[in-house]
């Protein structure tokens, strides 16, 4: 079974398939050329197979400069934006991080090879299932995948050295502030219509916020909320 780690300290990009030269090509031509420039991002980018993460009659487009639908109503982000929030982030290795939105898990994939523990929630049960058997196959043994109201993230693993939001809230959690560790940093797509991708630094006097990109997410689904058809429930 090959592992992230192994796809990060191997020597090759894979076995010269067709998935692999549109891999480069992504990161080449999306990713690079927009000025996305953290070679351990890159690197994640170029290696972790993003057509596994996607439907089966997706997977032509898996490569494709823009988001696709994983199934109930949600999207896998387009590479660029995966790769230009997780460079926002400034993992080193040795991180804690907290995903808030696992989808299809490939964010959760691609931030297991570039820090020490993932932990992902995904309000949906179908696409968290989903997700942790999608990575428990290809052997991503540092992300924990759990069903549950992100909003309140995760009290029994927290603090966090580093949060990522993917999908868009009208206003940052509360809850989710107070889980970042001192000198912690969250990315966050926040707005309704019109939505502004923010990086937050947890500093001594409080918390210091930028807005670095116009984005447009799903917006953010709280269980309860009438149109989501969410149930309310535990996290386990």
């Amino acid at each position: 079974m090959v592992t992230v780690a192994g796809w990060l300290s191997s020597g090759c990009h894979g076995a010269g398939d067709e998935e692999s030269r549109q891999r480069l090509e992504m990161v080449r031509s999306q990713i690079e050329a927009r000025g996305v420039k953290d070679p351990r991002v890159l690197e994640a980018m170029r290696r972790i197979p993003r057509h596994l993460f996607v439907p089966d009659d997706q997977r032509a487009s898996a490569y494709s400069d823009h988001p696709l639908p994983i199934g109930s109503g949600q999207t896998i982000s387009q590479p660029y934006i995966v790769a230009f929030m997780t460079e926002q982030l400034g993992l080193k290795g040795g991180e804690r991080v907290l995903e808030i939105g696992t989808g299809s898990g490939y964010q959760a994939a691609v931030l297991a090879a570039l820090a020490r523990k993932v932990y992902s929630i995904e309000i949906r049960k179908e696409l968290a299932d989903g997700a942790r058997e999608r990575l428990g196959k290809l052997g991503v043994a540092n992300a924990e995948i759990v069903a549950g109201d992100g909003y309140r993230g995760w009290p029994e693993e927290a603090p966090f050295d580093a949060i990522i939001v993917t999908a868009a809230p009208e206003r940052v959690p509360p809850p989710l502030l107070e889980q970042l560790t001192p000198n912690g940093r969250m990315v966050i797509p926040v707005g309704g219509f019109y939505q502004e991708l923010k990086v937050i630094d947890r500093t001594p006097d409080g918390f210091r916020e930028r807005s670095v990109l116009p984005v447009r997410f799903v917006p953010f689904v709280r269980e309860g909320d009438a149109s989501s058809g969410v149930p309310s429930k535990k996290m386990p």
